[in-house]
């Protein structure tokens, strides 16, 4: 409903409200009366945007404790689009933008108040007029879901499109995402876009665009200055690096993780440092072990993922009937999140046992954000791989379930499973863990790393 999703949606629905009706909202002791607003849908989902008869717009963030009630039927408002004539400009590259869902920009009609979704490219040039310098913008959609409801089949599908832009001469993609579930399809995207010989970058918003605090305008500005200009042939996730409108890091996609649920600078490279960053529209890039650009190449698509692979956090007193529960249900693979250095109690070692004897694999992870998991330690871990458990090295535990459904999707043999797991495919393991890649800022804006 024009922007509200989850339970915000649902709470709305109840109550028969719907865009251009009047309500009253009832907070903290204040109460607030006005039309209700679209919202972007890039943003988090809890605010609700009120426009007051001053004519301002509020936005005010609902938990259980807000009352909402419908005091008034209403229409509505309509934005005209600006006439904005578009033509190719050659010494600019082209940059494809995918939509995968949500809008990938907003812009306010500071009239009504309204807050429309951007998607054709004038949509896109009047949100951030700022993109009209940097690139050709070509706007398409591959699906249209939330990122919470993304499958194995629509990273595919997301794949197929970047691999038909980058195939017909775009200088580089971005991919528009939700942010509570972009890491795992920039690891799909790495994985599977084989050849990849052009920039393919991924964002999204903490903030919505009718917001003073948004980042939606800096770091899709960002996304496409990496995708038009920047000689990164890999899969990057592109977001702001601070809590400032100041500059946007470039994350290697196998290496990041949404760290907190809506600071801007929420999302981080784990175990590494990130590959570069776009500040006052400058690239500066950290590192040079990243596979370079080129001008010609073909990207083949290697959709090939089994879906029935679960992702399991290790418990204290953790019994074997979980996983022999995951295996009676189908389930084809396990990744662990185990403790420390790659940990499970006792209590779980049958259920591994059982599992692994089954033809299952099990992958261990850890539970610990930053360090690598290391199985030779202490005798559980040395026991859990006489079980067979493939240690996961330093690998996000998401992105080693998205390469174990990957791994699955080629074949079912333990031993080769096992080694696709151990290789190196796309950045995800780091032959030796960074030690000032550890809870802290591992760069400086002025200086770099």
């Amino acid at each position: 409903m024009y922007g509200y999703r989850g339970s915000l949606a649902r709470y709305l629905k109840k109550i028969g409200a719907k865009i251009g009706d009047r309500i009253r909202i009832q907070k903290a002791g204040s109460s607030y009366e006005g039309a209700l607003m679209p919202r972007s849908e890039l943003g988090e989902t809890s605010h609700l945007v009120l426009k007051l008869p001053s004519g301002y717009n509020l936005g005010v963030k609902v938990t259980k404790w807000t009352k909402i009630v419908k005091i008034g039927e209403g229409k509505p408002p309509k934005l005209g689009m600006p006439s904005i004539k578009i033509k190719r400009d050659p010494s600019k590259p082209d940059v494809t933008i995918v939509g995968s869902g949500g809008t990938i920009a907003s812009r306010v009609d500071y009239r009504t108040g309204a807050v429309f979704p951007a998607f054709t490219p004038e949509e896109i040039y009047g949100a951030v007029p700022e993109l009209g310098g940097l690139a050709n913008i070509k706007v398409i959609e591959a699906c249209n879901v939330f990122s919470e409801h993304m499958t194995p089949e629509l990273w595919v599908k997301i794949g197929r499109a970047v691999a038909r832009e980058l195939n017909s001469g775009a200088s580089g993609v971005v991919v528009a995402h939700g942010t509570d579930t972009m890491g795992y399809t920039a690891a799909a995207l790495s994985f599977m876009l084989k050849g990849l010989f052009r920039p393919v970058v991924l964002v999204g918003s903490q903030r919505s665009s009718d917001r003073p605090s948004s980042d939606a305008a800096l770091n899709l500005i960002s996304a496409v200055t990496v995708a038009g200009r920047s000689e990164i042939a890999e899969v990057c996730v592109v977001m702001h690096g601070s809590t400032e409108d100041d500059f946007c890091l470039i994350h290697r996609g196998t290496k990041v993780r949404k760290c907190h649920t809506s600071r801007r600078d929420t999302f981080q490279t784990i175990n590494d440092v990130p590959l570069g960053m776009v500040r006052d529209g400058e690239l500066k890039l950290f590192r040079d072990d990243y596979n370079r650009a080129k001008p010609e190449g073909r990207v083949k698509v290697d959709g090939k993922f089994e879906p029935k692979v679960a992702l399991v956090k290790v418990f204290p007193a953790m019994r074997s009937e979980v996983l022999d529960g995951l295996v009676s249900a189908g389930y084809k693979g396990i990744v662990l999140e185990g403790t420390g250095l790659g940990h499970a109690p006792e209590s779980l070692f049958e259920g591994i046992k059982r599992t692994i004897g089954r033809g299952i694999p099990v992958v261990m992870t850890s539970q610990c954000i930053w360090g690598r998991v290391n199985m030779r330690v202490y005798s559980t871990g040395r026991d859990l791989l006489q079980l067979g458990v493939i240690p996961g090295e330093d690998m996000l535990p998401e992105t080693a379930y998205i390469k174990l459904m990957f791994a699955l999707g080629h074949t079912s043999k333990l031993d080769e499973i096992s080694e696709i797991m151990r290789t190196n495919l796309a950045g995800e393991i780091t032959p030796r863990t960074r030690p000032d890649a550890f809870l802290k800022p591992v760069f400086s804006p002025k200086a770099g790393v």
